[in-house]
């Protein structure tokens, strides 16, 4: 056990209670998720745990008392802070840790990868033509993928973003949901619009596809076609066949990147079909120009539950395969 003293400057009693939070409450969350505990008078902190532990809670310590300067706390942005300085991140390699952020400018302003696997997947992404991210929900794959085509398109490097599903029924025949064919496949694509309307607003994201610059559609629409200058995206690939996803990746033309996400632990295919995701992972893992990011449950983003939820599952599959 190593102890750490930290001292938070300035002395500003104000952010020093919205730091700490009600009744210590942000202290408390810190010292759950990095267990340390931390003792204070003031602005003098003291910081009891394992090594690394230490290091990772000063860290982000001194971080989220810096952004008490522009914005109140919550325990949402505490659980983000500590992603980024994940104790993984914090024991990196110097080189890695050298390695300049990607930084992507959005309507709802700058956003960043959080933790070392968002930052490499952003860095391959501006770098490969084709990219593939894998991993569990709320590892951010899909929307760091959507922030790179908005940049992409906002900068001129393409000309339109073409967002693809798989409408793969999870239980219900599409043929049984009212309506003609888009309003069929909609409910699939509903996390694409929701992440762009997000970074673009709703007027603009609505303009743009009706003039064409951005396209969402179902996978089986893109059978036939070559997509030059363009930022593909394939959402949940994992739901793909094998001749699916070939389709798909033989459809990138020049001057496009395409990016691949999917969670190869939530299949909707039928058993007897084999997901187009974890074949393709075979198929082209050592194919040159192509790059992959493999998230896991520290990537996740989300209530700190859903982390606990991804890694039991991740425990129990493992424990079921040895067996």
């Amino acid at each position: 056990m190593t102890t750490q003293e930290i001292t938070l400057l300035p002395a500003d009693n104000v952010r020093l209670s919205n730091f700490c939070g009600q009744f210590d409450s942000h202290l408390r969350q810190i010292e759950a998720r990095l267990q340390v505990e931390i003792a204070n008078r003031g602005n003098h902190f003291k910081v009891t745990g394992v090594d690394s532990s230490v290091k990772a809670a000063c860290a982000v310590m001194q971080k989220l008392f810096e952004s008490t300067e522009r914005e109140p706390l919550t325990s949402e942005l505490i659980h983000l802070a500590m992603q980024d300085a994940s104790i993984e991140q914090i024991l990196a390699a110097p080189e890695e840790a050298d390695k300049p952020n990607v930084l992507i400018k959005t309507k709802r302003g700058i956003l960043k990868g959080r933790g070392a696997n968002q930052q490499d997947y952003l860095r391959k992404i501006m770098s490969h033509d084709i990219n593939f991210g894998v991993g569990p929900a709320g590892t951010g794959k899909t929307y760091l993928a959507v922030a790179c085509a908005v940049e992409a398109l906002q900068t001129e490097k393409v000309r339109k973003i073409i967002l693809v599903r798989p409408a793969v029924e999870a239980g219900e025949k599409l043929g049984f949901l009212p309506g003609d064919m888009a309003q069929k496949v909609d409910p699939y694509l509903r996390p694409l619009y929701d992440a762009l309307y997000e970074m673009l607003g709703f007027e603009r994201v609505e303009k743009m596809i009706d003039r064409g610059v951005i396209e969402v559609a179902p996978l089986a629409f893109m059978r036939g076609r070559t997509l030059n200058d363009a930022f593909i995206i394939l959402d949940e690939a994992q739901n793909t066949t094998m001749e699916q996803i070939k389709m798909f990746l033989t459809r990138v033309g020049f001057g496009s990147t395409a990016v691949v996400t999917g969670d190869v632990t939530q299949i909707d295919l039928p058993s007897e079909k084999m997901s187009g995701l974890r074949h393709v992972l075979e198929v082209l893992k050592d194919v040159e120009g192509i790059s992959f990011t493999f998230f896991n449950a520290r990537d996740v983003v989300r209530h700190p539950l859903v982390q606990r939820i991804v890694s039991a599952y991740e425990t129990y599959e493992n424990k079921h395969k040895a067996n």
